[in-house]
């Protein structure tokens, strides 16, 4: 795996796409676009929600749904992991739920050796209507109960992540409940009607209250759905500071997480020590 110059800083890329109907063309993109993140030096790349899939219909992703641990998605991904040496949060991909018509819009991780090292799956689903638009993710999604976070070490300094997905954004409680974390990564499909007024500044808000970065990988553009994703995945810093984005269309963004600048705003304003609640 490629290591930063400064072992207290780690390179990590968020992937943006637009994701289509074909299940394997979706993974082709998503393996190039990897491989071009590792040989620029990312030792953690996120890919976006739905990657794998963005459907003509709902049901579509309950037809391609995988029981946890085997199915041709989670090979290639952990396949992915291994000839890339690179950590990977793999946005999202259909698990199998209880109810027969739903599936769980689930987030996994796997290390640099291809193994699932955590695993997350979407709390809070989202729901939007007005005349020309129209979403309600528990008719086909099932909801999560726990809390997503995983943590690595690399080069003897020890990383910690939270895990959240898309509609989590609008939802502090959760962030405070995964305590304090080093980077909170949120792979979304954030719709063009509400990203344009909410993603950045939701974002900012989730890095600026929890003093940590915030990676976010996000769909960007028109899908064959007809569906349209606002994109613009960041890398935010604890202070609220845009450090890389991408607005719209396929490619990726790369940046680093230093030890020193979260050192440096939670000394400045140790706003989570002066916590009551």
């Amino acid at each position: 795996m490629n290591a930063s110059s400064d072992p207290s800083e780690l390179n990590l890329a968020s992937i943006q796409m637009v994701s289509t109907p074909k299940l394997n063309e979706n993974l082709d993109v998503a393996a190039s676009l990897i491989k071009a993140a590792a040989n620029s030096g990312a030792q953690l790349a996120v890919l976006p929600e739905y990657f794998c899939l963005m459907g003509l219909k709902d049901t579509d992703k309950v037809n391609a749904r995988e029981a946890p641990g085997s199915g041709p998605i989670q090979e290639r991904l952990a396949a992915i992991a291994k000839e890339n040496n690179i950590y990977l949060v793999a946005g999202t991909i259909p698990l199998e739920a209880k109810e027969s018509n739903k599936v769980l819009n689930t987030s996994l991780v796997f290390d640099p050796h291809g193994k699932q090292i955590a695993r997350y799956d979407k709390m809070h689903l989202f729901g939007f209507q007005t005349v020309t638009e129209r979403y309600e993710e528990s008719e086909t999604i099932a909801a999560g109960n726990h809390p997503g976070q995983f943590k690595i070490t690399v080069s003897e300094i020890e990383w910690y992540f939270g895990l959240s997905i898309c509609y989590d954004l609008r939802f502090p409680e959760l962030y405070r409940a995964l305590g304090s974390v080093d980077c909170h990564i949120i792979p979304a499909a954030f719709t063009y009607t509400t990203g344009k007024d909410h993603w950045e500044i939701l974002l900012r808000a989730r890095a600026i209250e929890n003093q940590c970065y915030v990676l976010s990988s996000a769909q960007g553009g028109l899908h064959l759905n007809q569906r349209r994703t606002w994109g613009e995945s960041m890398l935010i810093d604890p202070w609220g500071q845009i450090l890389s984005n991408l607005p719209e269309g396929e490619g990726f963004i790369q940046g680093t997480l230093s030890k020193d600048k979260l050192k440096e705003v939670r000394s400045k304003l140790p706003a989570l020590k002066h916590r009551r609640l």
